[in-house]
């Protein structure tokens, strides 16, 4: 059959252009996740209002005790776990249905490569992974909208082969030990600190 013409949508745009509220969460989202457009809000709302349907769906149907339901569920559970969106123990159609959108956008690797430390911020996490400095179990990856996995997190790191890779590097942020704590803490936090 080949491949397809035009490729779908995968997010439904909101029915008014124009509401001041959701304007201004969507802009807060937009600068607190470093995000290139609002269609990447939308992709993550989209996905959101899925798994709630889906969870509500299970909900009615689990209620006359249908086993081909519950395997749905569990399915459905260990596709949430997996991506590291619910936890093991708090699995239950209630917990999904209390999702919010930045539980999705804390799953992107652009979200997991700022909260490791590998970028300053969040557009730069943005920058260093479009530009190919940023692998997964040493496998190059360039989608920052890419949900990263619970078992491949501790795997992100700097591409073997990009200049980032050497700690020396102008635009690596420096780790710097603090007195007082064993913790390391990145150069902006600190900075940040002694600002205040």
């Amino acid at each position: 059959m080949g491949d397809p013409r035009f490729n779908r949508k995968k997010y439904e745009t909101p029915k008014h252009p124009w509401e001041a509220d959701r304007i201004k969460e969507e802009w807060e989202l937009q600068r607190k996740y470093g995000l290139k457009n609002k269609r990447e809000i939308w992709k993550a709302k989209s996905m959101l209002r899925n798994l709630r349907a889906q969870a509500r769906y299970l909900q009615a149907k689990l209620r006359y005790g249908d086993p081909q339901a519950e395997k749905q569920q569990k399915q459905l559970f260990e596709r949430l776990i997996r991506l590291g969106i619910l936890n093991e123990d708090g699995a239950t159609l209630d917990a999904v249905l209390s999702l919010s959108v930045e539980d999705i956008l804390r799953r992107r690797l652009q979200t997991v490569v700022y909260l490791k430390g590998l970028a300053r911020t969040p557009k730069q996490a943005r920058q260093f992974i479009v530009h190919g400095h940023i692998s997964i179990n040493g496998r190059r990856v360039t989608i920052p909208g890419y949900l990263v996995r619970r078992e491949e997190e501790p795997a992100v790191d700097y591409y073997e082969h990009s200049p980032l890779a050497d700690e020396m590097h102008p635009m690596r942020p420096q780790v710097i030990e603090t007195a007082n704590t064993a913790e390391p803490v990145a150069e902006s936090e600190e900075v940040k600190e002694g600002g205040e």
